[in-house]
């Protein structure tokens, strides 16, 4: 028989009823009740198992993370005693409840948790603060002993002095470090060159060995990057946990349970933990001897020029000098570009004109190819060369025939040769084939010249 309507909407109201009455929360926070539900969502291990972890302090299965959601999402001394009492009524607490219940019975679990998690960062935080260190004292070094270094630094006096020479600045024995970052604001008159690029041409051209000061400041810029009131912090934060661990070790109580090793793991991890520690310490301790050292060499005050500062310039400075050089290099090749193509384009331009010279004019009368006839014309005319043509021999000869044409016609104005060749015929023989034939009557003297010439 199947059940009405009636009969299935009250079975569904006791089912909300009731599942509402184990989610409703008796001593938790919603916000934190919600917050420990996903975080046992995402672990989805059982609450027995988790205290047993923390009781054996399992660092193969403990995570950072995990114990730094529960430090943040455990509740107060004071819920954790209230849901230890409503231990007899576990069946009826929530999903949360239940498994603060099952924390609460572990003694000191909020100290348990802290010394859990800083020996779960303490090689992390050894690993954060010890390259900052040895970075400054590399670069505190480098500077240091750097020979190209103090060379560029004398250069830079020398150069300043030069500039500043009659002025109220001149014979200055020194100048602070920050000014090197400046000289890149100090220009030419035509603003194509800043005195950066000024001494790294210096440089580049009579002391080339200083330009490998960059490669002597490998630390400087990992340097310039750490801050030495975070780095103190840092270290006397690590000598406070050390110590609150070893305080709440001497002061835990006896545990009767075998799966409690808290004490155990953490006195042989302490002591490995301080030996750390003062071995960090010291050489922390030797860094800022360095840079105190530093600042006298330099002559600057340690206390208001702060690491940071100090090689936050000399990084800077180190990056502006190389991008001079590189700047320098392409300027001089975009000049030597510029200076090969103006001459070339001078030797292609005297070539032409001696070419021009060269070139002889084409007749253009002659048979065969006549391309170009005009263009060469017209350039022996804008030349001059067509004026100063000489005379080819085929001109001599007929100026030659011209003259001996005129003393034939002289010749044959007068009466006596006129008669001379009309009356006699001259005889041709063998041996005068080739003479040329003799005139005959009416002929005219225009044809005897015209045969002549």
């Amino acid at each position: 028989m199947c059940p009405t309507k009636k009969e299935q909407q009250d079975t569904d109201e006791k089912k909300t009823t009731q599942k509402k009455k184990v989610k409703e929360l008796k001593v938790l926070d919603g916000k934190i009740a919600q917050n420990l539900s996903i975080f046992l969502g995402s672990h989805r291990l059982p609450y027995e198992e988790i205290k047993k972890m923390i009781l054996e302090v399992d660092e193969k299965r403990l995570t950072e993370s995990m114990i730094q959601n529960l430090v943040k999402q455990l509740p107060s001394q004071d819920q954790l005693n209230a849901l230890l009492e409503l231990k007899e009524e576990y069946n009826d607490l929530s999903e949360p409840e239940q498994f603060i219940v099952v924390l609460s019975s572990v003694t000191q679990l909020k100290a348990r948790l802290n010394a859990i998690l800083f020996q779960l960062q303490f090689e992390e935080q050894v690993n954060n603060i010890k390259p900052d260190i040895v970075s400054v004292k590399a670069a505190c070094e480098e500077v240091r002993s750097s020979d190209n270094f103090s060379k560029l630094m004398e250069i830079v006096l020398l150069v300043g002095n030069f500039m500043n020479a009659g002025s109220r600045n001149a014979g200055a024995y020194g100048f602070n470090i920050s000014f090197l970052c400046k000289l890149k604001d100090t220009k030419s008159s035509d603003q194509k060159m800043t005195l950066m690029h000024f001494l790294a041409e210096i440089c580049e051209e009579q002391y080339p060995e200083v330009i490998h000061f960059t490669e002597d400041l490998n630390h400087v810029e990992k340097a310039s990057r750490v801050s030495a009131e975070v780095l103190q912090k840092n270290v006397e934060q690590m000598g406070k946990q050390i110590a609150r661990l070893q305080k709440d070790i001497d002061s835990f109580p006896q545990s009767n349970d075998n799966q409690d090793k808290f004490v155990e793991k953490m006195t042989s991890f302490i002591t490995g933990a301080r030996e750390q520690f003062e071995k960090l310490t010291d050489i922390h301790k030797t860094m800022e001897e360095d840079f105190e050292e530093l600042g006298r060499y330099f002559v600057f005050d340690t206390k208001k020029t702060s690491v940071e500062e100090f090689f936050g310039d000399l990084s800077n400075f180190k990056s502006m000098f190389t991008q001079s050089v590189a700047e320098n290099k392409k300027r001089k090749e975009a000049e030597e570009k510029i200076k090969k193509a103006k001459l070339a384009k001078e030797k292609a331009e005297k070539d032409r004109q001696e070419k021009l010279k060269k070139k002889p004019i084409i007749d253009i009368n002659s048979e065969g190819d006549e391309t170009g006839v005009m263009d060469s014309l017209m350039e022996a005319l804008q030349s001059g060369a067509a004026f100063r043509r000489k005379r080819g021999p085929r001109q001599a000869a007929n100026r030659r025939g011209n003259a001996m044409t005129s003393v034939l016609a002289k010749e044959l104005t007068g009466d006596d040769a006129i008669g001379q060749i009309v009356t006699k015929k001259p005889k041709i023989t063998t041996e005068d084939k080739n003479a040329p034939a003799p005139m005959e009557q009416g002929e005219m003297l225009e044809d005897i010249l015209t045969r002549s010439n």
